[in-house]
């Protein structure tokens, strides 16, 4: 083994074990590359490798400008449940917060028309909003309603207000279940940005139709799609025999 193979396995197998021994706890702070370069004697190409490798194998996340932190294996969504973003985010123990990139009314298209099952010339509100968990973006979501469920949906503030929330609330419908489907995407262009991460970066996207019951009568209600920071949130399924 090289000088510099040895010096990154030694600097590597001693963050796992800070971390194992909670030296460095979830969601603190690591060491800084410098910092790490001059206990370790290390390059700052040995240090990012390290620092590459253990966040690609689920120990640490990157915050864009902060630094690099210890990853929780608690932060994590079952699949089975109908819970909203921000419903997630506190059961987990974290401060949810939302920004609103963009909420429009427009008609809607072919692909919306045929989903929502919603006549031609219809109408539908989508709305774009970053979700955030302790201040770190976790997912980029965008979302269409038929505006002819919800007329006025658009005079609600998003960045503080939940749309289940107001779904079941306001226009007493009462969500029933949703038919998801889940893959494995790269981020690029706006979605990057959004989610603090490198264009390239794996993410996991959602592809969803939300059902709800309405007048005893049950049809789909939104439909939507959700990009997760892999770094950041895992999802588990719970299994019974």
């Amino acid at each position: 083994m090289s000088e510099r193979a040895l010096k990154y396995s030694v600097l590597k197998h001693t963050i796992v074990e800070n971390i194992n021994n909670e030296e460095y706890k979830v969601g603190e702070l690591i060491p800084s590359e410098r910092e790490l370069m001059e206990m370790f004697s290390v390059s700052r190409i040995t240090v990012r490798k390290a620092i590459d490798d253990l966040v690609n194998e689920g120990y640490l996340y990157r915050v864009q400008g902060k630094g690099t932190y210890v990853k929780s294996e608690e932060m994590s969504h079952d699949l089975f449940s109908i819970t909203s973003c921000t419903e997630d985010i506190k059961a987990r123990g974290m401060t949810p917060s939302t920004k609103v990139v963009s909420a429009a009314v427009l008609p809607a298209d072919r692909r919306r028309m045929r989903t929502l099952q919603i006549p031609q010339d219809s109408l539908v509100f989508r709305l774009e909003r970053i979700y955030y968990a302790d201040n770190s973006p976790i997912n980029y979501t965008t979302t269409c309603l038929p505006m002819d469920l919800f007329p006025g949906l658009d005079q609600y503030d998003f960045s503080k207000e939940s749309l289940y929330s107001i779904i079941e609330k306001k226009y007493g419908v009462k969500i029933t279940h949703a038919r998801r489907m889940l893959e494995a995407v790269l981020a690029h262009d706006k979605t990057a940005e959004y989610l603090g991460v490198k264009a390239g970066e794996p993410l996991i996207l959602f592809r969803c139709n939300t059902y709800g019951e309405i007048n005893g009568q049950e049809r789909v209600i939104e439909t939507f799609k959700c990009a997760y920071r892999t770094d950041l949130h895992k999802f588990y399924i719970d299994q019974v025999r």
